[in-house]
């Protein structure tokens, strides 16, 4: 029983040591690659802090717009899933009963956008 024991281990060594010996290849190739692209990293530094503006200006603009969803569009998805714990939710055309709680806010949001509430449009249309 104990030469399992020993022999599992010495197993584990020489993985160990593959590992390393792969490690220490892997890094030896990303130095090199750094080395080569030290020269355009300067290059891109600049283009992200122009970007990073742009967003800036983008995120101030979104806060003026006020609320994605309307108070109403809110209700209409409390009902819904109001409706869909106590059971009586059913789906669309087969008229199975949802119980999944996305499917409800699904649901909810598109009888939001038929009433004309203020809702973002579906991303899947």
């Amino acid at each position: 029983m104990r030469s399992n024991v020993t022999g599992g281990s010495t197993h584990m060594a020489t993985k160990k040591a593959t590992k390393k010996s792969a490690v220490k290849k892997s890094t030896k190739k990303a130095a090199t690659k750094k080395s080569s692209t030290k020269k355009s990293s300067a290059k891109k530094t600049a283009t992200k802090k122009v970007a990073s503006k742009k967003t800036a200006s983008k995120k101030s603009s979104a806060k003026t717009s006020g609320r994605k969803y309307s108070p109403s569009a809110g209700k209409q998805v409390k009902t819904e899933m109001h409706e869909m714990h106590e059971g009586k939710l059913k789906s669309g055309r087969s008229g199975k009963k949802v119980t999944n709680p996305k499917q409800a806010i699904a649901i909810g949001l598109s009888e939001a956008r038929k009433k004309g509430a203020k809702v973002p449009p579906n991303p899947n249309e």
